[in-house]
């Protein structure tokens, strides 16, 4: 990894977790919250590979959980997007088929992990409550995302 991209990712971790944290909206019923921390996921995926958005879906869910007073979904975070970004990135090719298969992917394990966390942390119901919560953060966050990387793909040094 070259010293640019290290950079670069590491700006959009910073910017993701800030972003996410100023637009923040708190669950009550699950215990987690709605944020737009995929917009920078998918953005490193799609502009870097598998490896940069593992990387920047890892650290942004890890740190966003630890700033914002959920350190219970921490570690799950870490892993959730981890898959999520090293996913989308491997996913996502130039076609426009396999970058609508990546964000479908991404949302999946999203959902799914969140589903999965939520019902160890606060029991079953607590999941199945979250399932829809996750599906709008994951797709408004991805759309934000992949508009983004399109953009930034026309302006990429």
């Amino acid at each position: 990894m070259k010293l640019k991209q290290l950079v670069t990712l590491a700006l959009i971790v910073a910017v993701n977790v800030v972003i996410a944290r100023v637009f923040l909206i708190p669950l009550a019923f699950t215990h987690g919250n709605i944020n737009l921390s995929d917009a920078g996921i998918f953005l490193a995926a799609l502009l870097y590979g598998a490896r940069s958005g593992a990387l920047v879906g890892g650290l942004s869910g890890f740190l966003l959980d630890l700033i914002s007073g959920y350190p219970q979904y921490m570690l799950y975070s870490l892993v959730i997007h981890a898959a999520q970004g090293g996913i989308v990135g491997k996913v996502a090719q130039a076609s426009l088929r396999s970058k609508l298969l990546a964000y479908i992917f991404g949302l999946i394990v999203l959902v799914w992990g969140y589903f999965v966390a939520d019902s160890l942390l606060y029991g079953i119901q607590a999941g199945l409550l979250g399932i829809m919560t996750n599906m709008i953060q994951g797709a408004v966050g991805g759309a934000v995302g992949f508009f983004l990387a399109e953009k930034l793909k026309t302006i990429r040094y």
